[in-house]
């Protein structure tokens, strides 16, 4: 299985496997933490943070372009499918939609960073907009969308997302600590 070529990163810690088969169009905003794995089919256009223990499973799309930025803090895992949306045009008619239209023709734009805190993950197929924090120990339950900040230690399911019950974070931050984290 060929991997990626990790000198193109901006930093890349240990036990890392980026699979040969993705695209990461801005190699240089990239920093990959230790014992990480990115798996084929991944498609990447903006600035990216990989925290320690963290999981980016296969057909990942994460769009913004230069201007787009997107943290994963330790222990965090987006599953299959997932699209991730670092800016978007706000499609309401306020000018031309695409990456393609030259300033001051396009429609207005939605950016804010995406960010999951220690803990979170995202669950297959589901999408999440701009400016987005995932609190620590949050999930993002399958085929949902999220358009809003969640709480912290919370599943959220959904379109649009809305919480369903909370999780245990005494184990889970029991088990990190003993990896040296908290």
């Amino acid at each position: 299985m060929s991997e990626y070529d990790y000198k193109q990163l901006k930093a890349c810690g240990t036990d890392v496997f980026i699979s040969g088969n993705v695209e990461i169009r801005r190699p240089q905003l990239v920093s990959v933490g230790n014992h990480v794995a990115i798996d084929s089919g991944f498609y990447c256009t903006t600035a990216l943070e990989v925290g320690d223990y963290s999981h980016i499973g296969p057909y990942i799309c994460i769009i913004g372009g230069a201007e787009g930025v997107f943290v994963m803090k330790h222990f965090t895992t987006i599953s299959v499918g997932s699209r991730l949306l670092c800016v978007s045009d706000e499609f309401l008619g306020a000018g031309l939609v695409s990456s393609t239209i030259p300033e001051g023709y396009q429609d207005n734009r939605i950016k804010g960073p995406i960010v999951m805190e220690m803990f979170a993950n995202i669950g297959a197929n589901s999408v999440v907009f701009p400016g987005v924090v995932l609190a620590e120990g949050s999930v993002l339950g399958a085929c949902s969308m999220l358009t809003e900040d969640t709480e912290p230690w919370t599943i959220y399911v959904g379109v649009p997302a809305r919480p369903l019950k909370t999780r245990r974070k005494d184990l889970m931050k029991e088990k990190a600590k003993h990896l040296g984290y908290g």
